[in-house]
């Protein structure tokens, strides 16, 4: 090999150049090397947190912090461009010209069209959605502090009812989507976290929740088949979004009371009361008079805490939390405690392989309190409007006293003598694999669990109550552990040719579902020192049960889209379920739904004051197996302890305890939907409206058979339920100035109607007095049932009623009764302001309901006359004496005819309530940075702050009998909904 040598002279010229150019272009090299910082704002000049920024061409990127700051992870080369985008901003695009800082201000664009949304298994771009989808967004989440997921979507989004049956601390959110879709089947809508479905949502965080998604119509919650029948909720929860760690400490602490009193007889009152209705007792010895509403009700308070660590790098994304909530409710010894822990991470291994879990552990406990029944029977809301005020609480010899006249006792003896509470510990977590198979096709493996443990204690001593000392003291210990897996595989397939874009899904699902309950009662203790039944003297129950069921679901879907105009989605699901017979296992759930984008027409394209414009129509079926019963197509046999004489003796033996149905099939809903997405002046206004129909046939019920059969009842398919509404969502951005003042508001309206039945049902049973509700072809679920209430005679003082003929009478038949009341509303609506200027922000939600009825049965009690119970004021106009013209009828001790169930107890529900009202202040950044601080808002918050109403009782959201598809809109001494008042913190570093 030929050596090469340098000569001297010519090498120190070589490194003279060398040097030269060096200091020539050292600021360039120096720019170069360096990364790129920047800030981003608004028009205003505002800070804009959350901005994505993007190397355009490339994966690198990064997120503007709280402050509008960021720092680009790589270095750059010259001629790079900068994508920056953020919901609501318009998309921007700079470029690096070797500047060291760069200031990008962006455009308001509140349409949003590129905001990603989330869809069955996966996610879609906002424009390209077809189906009736309700978005409740991240801003909507940080708006409000609560304790329920419910209550953040509560008006949020159109068509979708969230109903507050009860105010208690322990009490969930019960969600109807469009409607109430079964009579015996579950209503409640499939939620799924973070790609686990769940049925409840109670030990969820809100704090950990990025956003919600609702499927409302069949088209798109048909890729869940057999669970979509009555919508999907999905929740999202956080994930890193800074490339250094961010530390959030969010606080609050509130008080609350109850909004409303019930005005009842004062102790002189009452006496005169009992004295008309022949109840003459020593009076001398009951002379207080007890505020017993002032001794149930009080002061409620909360206080939450939370902590999260969140961030991201190249390869890791992490989000850590843990969160505290104790809350005690308006009512004595009602209270919540909630401890939460979540993790969420996503680690890349390699280019084409992303593992990631979500995990969430929650410790929950609360206290409850019996309300929705009588007095006698241990009510605490009808005790505290009931128990004479003649009395106190305590006898000298310290137990707790009772109705001088009927051996009822007052409500804090249900309170505050039983221990009593229940506790949960549920675990919902999921991992996931993800591969890169090739360019576009990618495989996707996930794995969840739903496990809870919850066990319930009670312990009432034998001494200080009269129903402790029949007894001899009761002690109850119940046990349940759930668990739930899911085990998913799903292929993805996406390509775009020139104007075609094509997405393709195929995968499969495997469910299962495991029941395990143990209950002991025991009577006969000795003592009050030790609580747990082992101390019981005499076994009075026991119980062990064991039950399972399993689905397994094949399912796709295809999304394509020409020219950004042509939109077109169709999905296929297949379920096979565990409950239903083996002739009728496998049920099969088609939708398609199809969009045309007009705005990307032509003769559209140069019309400016329309920003986009989109046609959508869908259809599709669903199908609903929830009855509660995993052995529902089955013929069970039962077993009975001592039901067979056998040589003189009674001996255990077995039989059959329910009918084999083999044909046992899916209850199904077909459902069409069309609707209009409309933006103009740049997003400034948008529009959306849905028109949609929903048939539920093959109804799964619990309907009569005839007596020759052997059995009273069997689950069939039988009957017909139908839903129609239309639906509008409206959001302005009124002012774009130094002050910001945003509107949505959205209104439905839905028909709800049972069209055909196997036989009426009867439902809804008020103590004493019978049916409330009627469930007939031709009426919507929730019609109240009873009499036509005329007046009061004024020379008798007794109720009379209308005949179905019309005429008057004292003794009214079961045939005279009709309906008389619906308890679904004509239309539900919500409002929500935000108002910014600089740090301080304001934000109005208001929600309400229009034409619902309410059967206000407390008054049943609180009006009837009937028995020694307290009654309210509204009684001072009774009927004394002939030729009283009065609406109330006269005292009659143990004579119901005078208050039966009739319309004179019937109550317009509607209302218009402020849900929430937060003022805000966001420090500026100028104040925090010298601390190291990237954020701090402090806010205040009131929760049902002001209510319209013209209903007399405690509350018109409630209702006594829960979530029930058929017995709506009924007051029987129910837990009210609280006012509150709530101050937080929000600090992030």
């Amino acid at each position: 090999m030929e050596m090469i040598t340098i000569k001297a002279p010519n090498f120190l010229r070589c490194i003279a150049a060398y040097l030269f150019l060096t200091l020539l272009f050292a600021p360039s090299l120096l720019r170069a090397q360096s990364k790129l910082n920047g800030e981003v704002t608004d028009n205003n000049g505002e800070a804009l947190p959350g901005v994505t920024i993007q190397k355009i061409g490339d994966t690198e990127g990064t997120i503007t912090d709280m402050n509008g700051k960021f720092t680009f992870p790589v270095v750059l080369e010259v001629g790079d461009s900068l994508r920056f985008s953020s919901i609501g901003m318009k998309t921007k695009t700079a470029a690096y010209t070797g500047q060291l800082s760069l200031k990008v201000k962006m455009e308001t664009s509140v349409i949003g069209l590129n905001e990603v949304v989330v869809i069955g298994y996966g996610t879609q771009a906002k424009k390209d959605v077809t189906g009736a989808v309700a978005m409740v967004g991240a801003e909507d989440m940080k708006a409000r502090a609560n304790t329920q997921i419910g209550a953040l979507i509560q008006g949020k989004a159109p068509g979708v009812q969230v109903l507050s049956s009860s105010g208690k601390p322990s009490e969930g959110f019960r969600i109807r989507i469009r409607g109430t879709n079964s009579i015996n089947a579950g209503s409640e809508p499939l939620y799924v976290v973070d790609g686990v479905p769940t049925q409840d949502t109670r030990a969820l965080n809100p704090a950990d929740i990025e956003n919600v998604t609702v499927l409302k119509d069949a088209s798109s919650a048909a890729i869940y088949g057999s669970q979509g029948s009555n919508g999907v909720v999905l929740i999202t929860t956080k994930r890193g979004n800074t490339d250094r760690p961010q530390v959030t400490f969010d606080t609050y602490a509130g008080v609350a009371e109850v909004w409303k009193m019930q005005k009842v007889l004062n102790g002189e009152q009452y006496r005169d009361l009992m004295t008309e209705m022949g109840q003459n007792t020593e009076w001398d010895k009951y002379q207080e008079n007890t505020d017993w509403q002032n001794k149930v009700f009080q002061k409620g308070y909360s206080q939450n805490y939370q902590v999260s660590v969140s961030g991201k790098s190249n390869k890791t994304n992490y989000y850590f939390s843990g969160g505290y909530l104790d809350q005690t409710g308006v009512v004595r010894t009602s209270e919540m405690q909630r401890a939460n822990f979540k993790i969420n991470l996503d680690q890349e291994v390699t280019s084409w392989l992303k593992v990631g879990t979500r995990m969430a552990y929650t410790s929950y406990s609360d206290v409850d309190v019996k309300d929705n029944l009588d007095v006698n029977q241990g009510g605490v809301i009808l005790g505290s409007l009931s128990t004479p005020p003649i009395i106190g609480v305590k006898n000298p010899d310290g137990t707790y006293t009772s109705n001088p006249l009927q051996n009822w006792e007052n409500p804090l003896a249900h309170t505050d003598a039983p221990v009593r509470g229940y506790s949960n510990q549920r675990m919902l977590a999921n991992v996931y694999a993800e591969l890169q198979l090739v360019k576009g096709l990618s495989f996707r493996t996930n794995f969840g669990i739903d496990n809870n443990n919850d066990v319930y204690d009670y312990f009432l001593d034998p001494f200080s109550t009269s129903y402790g000392r029949a007894l001899e003291g009761q002690g109850i210990n119940s046990t349940n552990n759930n668990g739930y897996f899911t085990f998913e595989n799903i292929l993805k397939y996406n390509t775009s040719i020139k104007k075609h874009q094509l997405d393709f899904l195929a995968g499969s699902v495997i469910q299962k579902w495991n029941w395990e309950s143990t209950h002991i009662e025991r009577r006969k203790f000795s003592g009050g020192n030790i609580q747990t039944p082992n101390a019981g003297a005499v076994i009075t129950a026991a119980d062990a049960r064991k039950s399972e069921k399993s689905n397994v679901s094949l399912m796709s879907r295809v999304n394509y889209s020409f020219a950004d105009r042509y939109l077109l989605t169709v999905n296929f699901r297949a379920d096979a379920s565990s409950i239903f017979g083996q002739d009728q296992r496998w049920g099969y759930f088609p939708s398609a739904s199809a969009g045309w984008r007009i705005s990307e027409e032509a003769f559209l394209k140069d019309v400016q004051v329309i920003s986009d414009l989109k046609l959508r129509a869908g259809w599709g079926i669903v199908g609903n197996d929830q009855i509660g019963s995993p052995y529902a197509s089955r013929g069970l046999i039962g077993s009975s302890n001592n039901g067979y004489p056998i040589g003189g003796s009674s001996q255990p033996g077995t039989y059959p305890s329910s009918l084999e149905n083999r044909s046992l099939k899916w209850e199904e809903s077909e459902q069409i939907n069309v609707g209009l997405d409309l933006a103009l002046y740049n997003g400034r206004l948008r529009v959306t409206a849905d028109a949609y129909q929903k048939d539920t046939r093959d109804l799964l019920l619990q309907s009569p058979l005839p007596t020759s059969t052997g059995f009273n009842s069997a689950w069939r398919n039988v009957g017909q339920l139908q839903n129609r509404g239309i639906e509008f969502n409206i959001g302005t951005l009124n002012i774009d100035k130094a002050v910001s003042w945003n509107t949505d508001f959205n209104i439905s309206f839905n028909r709800n109607e049972v069209i055909s039945l196997v036989d009426d049902m009867y439902e809804g049973q008020i103590a004493g007095r019978g049916a409330a509700i009627l469930v007939q072809e031709g009426l919507p679920l929730g019609s109240i049932y009873g009499y036509r209430y005329a007046g009061v005679d004024p020379k008798t003082g007794n109720a009379y009623y209308l005949t179905k003929e019309g005429e008057t009478t004292f003794t009214p038949t079961p045939e005279d009764r009709e309906i008389i009341g619906d308890a679904n509303p004509n239309f539900i609506y919500g409002m929500t302001n935000t108002v910014s200027y600089k740090g301080w922000s304001l934000m109005m939600f208001i929600e309400g309901a229009q034409g619902r009825d309410m059967l206000n049965a407390t008054r049943f009690d609180t009006e009837g006359m009937t028995d020694p119970k307290n009654q309210t004021s509204a009684v001072l106009r009774r009927w004394r004496k002939e030729g009283d013209i009065t609406d109330i009828p006269k005292a009659s001790w143990g004579n119901r005819d005078n208050s039966r169930i009739s319309d004179r107890f019937v109550e317009d529900a509607s209302y218009l309530r402020i849900k929430a009202l937060t003022l805000g202040y966001n420090f500026p950044a100028s104040w925090l940075d010298p601390a190291s601080i990237s954020g701090l808002r402090v806010y205040v918050t009131g929760e049902n702050l002001f209510t319209w109403t013209n209903y007399s009782g405690f509350d018109p959201e409630v209702n006594a009998f829960g979530g029930s598809n058929t017995v709506q809109g009924i007051d029987y001494g129910t837990f009210p909904q609280s006012r509150s008042l709530i101050i937080g913190l929000n600090v992030t570093f």
